[in-house]
């Protein structure tokens, strides 16, 4: 079938659009609004707010850009698709408008609430029906409102994801999905429901649950105002909706069990697919409904997150060599040598992480001798220190079952690095797949399966793969014992920590 097939990815740093040829699955046109970063709003130590009618303008602002430039393949736009940043809480009131700022991702005020009701409840309770502690997702941050400020709970209709949020203004409708209200520590795995027993326990009514369905299919049409709006054609649906990294995973054709996706961008996630549920007792590894699970073949998704990834990266351009590229940074950390001489990156600056167990060990670097480390040593303990977080945490995942054989990935963010995936490939021992694609063009994959436009197997047309990174059999014994000195860094902090 001719047409094409418009993806949006609403990220906490921008909002990104691509714009898919149904035929041959290739790009016809992409945009990103802003031209900088979206500005996060952090008015206590540990918070992180965006409102949701910022990410709607700059949606707004991507598809203006992709129709100005592509006007006639707009024209023949079959279907939509929305990727957004997991774990946020929007709160509405009855006619849909939002009462305050979403509570996004890398906020951690909501720890403590998630910690009583895992406590609370009980770890064996949470983890088999739930596959989650509470911890700090979406259902601890409506606690936190709930007790905190208790006239907008008043106030609050529906409870939504950045994502559904989106989908409103665009159609209308309120709702959500299964995937995302499990993402949200909503659902429960074993009724295969609402998880009510969270919903009692945190004294949140029912109704505040918006109507849920499934992740890929219709949902509705775009409204008519706001199609002649923007000018997308009359009766445009949006069919796919999803979580950044379980979307990611589609993106890079990462739907059956044992298949690992990975990403690096603000935060870094390996996520792999699954049957069965497996869960890490300290609920550090995170275990969700992947965009494809049915009730007769499920599949979870098992997320491992570090918070502060690119984001580490990019603090420490922007302060210690703000006159450099990305380019002539990585060109620096590619003249250190393996273990940057002694210096030890670590990356936990970005609010609680999961794998940690909640706790907040900040980010620093370690060892840093001022008559003999160079910027080139930073910059590569920098990326090696990421790499080895997100090592720290597949270690956990392989406790629970998942045992990596090779690990997709976009190229982009990160993973552009030579230092960055030859590390990530060698400290995993695993090759490392890169591929051309990102969120946006998951989501419009999604979109064409969600309208029936494309089956599985047509949707990843186009998709290529530009490199495969093996582990480096040269430097393994030196990136291990680079990663060792790194956890026995991060274990001490922890001990201390805790």
């Amino acid at each position: 079938m001719s047409g094409t097939i418009l993806g949006l990815d609403i990220g906490s740093s921008s909002v990104k659009g691509v714009l898919l040829d149904l035929t041959t699955g290739k790009t016809v046109q992409h945009a990103s609004s802003p031209a900088t970063e979206l500005e996060i709003t952090a008015l206590k130590p540990g918070w992180a707010e965006q409102h949701p009618d910022l990410w709607w303008e700059h949606t707004c602002q991507v598809i203006a850009a992709i129709k100005t430039a592509s006007p006639s393949a707009f024209k023949s736009l079959k279907a939509i698709g929305i990727a957004y940043q997991m774990h946020g809480l929007v709160l509405v009131d009855a006619q849909g408008k939002p009462l305050r700022p979403a509570i996004i991702w890398c906020d951690s005020r909501a720890v403590p609430y998630g910690e009583r009701a895992f406590s609370d409840i009980g770890a064996e309770p949470c983890l088999s029906l739930f596959g989650n502690s509470p911890g700090n997702f979406t259902a601890a941050k409506l606690a936190w409102v709930k007790e905190n400020e208790p006239e907008v709970f008043r106030q609050t209709t529906h409870l939504m994801l950045p994502g559904d949020y989106i989908a409103l203004k665009l159609t209308g409708r309120v709702g959500t999905t299964r995937s995302g209200l499990s993402e949200g520590v909503l659902w429960d795995f074993k009724s295969n429901g609402v998880a009510k027993a969270v919903l009692d326990y945190f004294g949140i009514p029912h109704p505040l649950v918006p109507p849920f369905g499934e992740n890929i299919g219709m949902f509705e049409s775009v409204r008519a105002d706001i199609a002649d709006e923007l000018g997308l054609p009359r009766g445009v649906p949006v069919t796919y909706r999803a979580g950044d990294q379980p979307n990611n995973a589609l993106a890079l054709h990462v739907l059956e069990p044992g298949e690992i996706a990975a990403n690096a961008g603000t935060s870094g996630v390996v996520y792999g697919v699954t049957s069965e549920l497996g869960v890490d007792k300290k609920s550090r590894v995170n275990n969700f409904l992947h965009v494809n699970s049915t009730t007769s073949a499920p599949r979870i998704g098992a997320l491992m997150c570090v918070n502060g990834t690119g984001s580490f990266y990019r603090w420490m351009r922007h302060t210690l060599a703000p006159t450099l590229s990305y380019q002539q940074l990585n060109e620096r950390a590619e003249q250190s040598e393996v273990g940057a001489r002694g210096v030890i990156g670590i990356p936990y600056g970005n609010g609680a992480e999961r794998t940690l167990g909640n706790v907040s060990l900040g980010a620093s670097f370690e060892q840093l001798d001022l008559n003999r480390h160079s910027i080139g040593d930073i910059a590569r303990a920098t990326q090696e220190g990421i790499v080895f977080a997100l090592c720290y945490g597949v270690e956990i995942m392989r406790q629970t079952g998942l045992t990596p054989a090779r690990v997709r990935a976009g190229n982009a963010n990160m993973f552009q690095s030579p230092v960055f995936r030859a590390t990530f490939a060698t400290a995993l021992g695993v090759p490392l797949e890169l591929y051309t694609t990102d969120g946006a063009e998951g989501a419009a994959r999604g979109a064409g399966i969600g309208a029936g436009l494309l089956s599985y197997s047509d949707a990843f047309k186009g998709l290529t793969s530009e490199l495969t990174v093996d582990p480096d059999r040269r430097t393994l014994s030196q990136t291990r014992e680079a990663y060792e000195r790194w956890k026995d860094v991060v274990e001490r902090k922890l001990s201390v920590a805790t």
